[in-house]
């Protein structure tokens, strides 16, 4: 899986998940802003990861996510880790 397909993926359950325009998911973004993510809204958002990417998912690694762009590159590279 390339990165534009796991962006795709990511960008599909978003908005069908959360309820969010596409168009507000920009790189840049903020993701817990544009979201609107509260607790319980983190767990659903670590489900649907492990459900569609096939890996577990640390609620320390969300520390450093701020932007779509982060949560991307995080997936990535998890994604990276589980195909070696």
């Amino acid at each position: 899986m390339d990165s534009s397909e796991i962006i795709e993926k990511i960008n599909a359950f978003l908005v069908e998940e959360f309820e969010v325009d596409a168009e507000k998911i920009l790189p840049e973004a903020n993701l817990r802003d544009t979201l609107e993510l509260d607790s319980l809204d983190y767990i659903d958002l670590v489900v649907v990861i492990e459900s569609n990417f096939g890996f577990k998912v640390k609620p320390e690694d969300f520390t450093d996510i701020q932007t779509f762009q982060n949560f991307y590159d995080y997936v990535q590279s998890r994604v990276g880790e589980e195909v070696k």
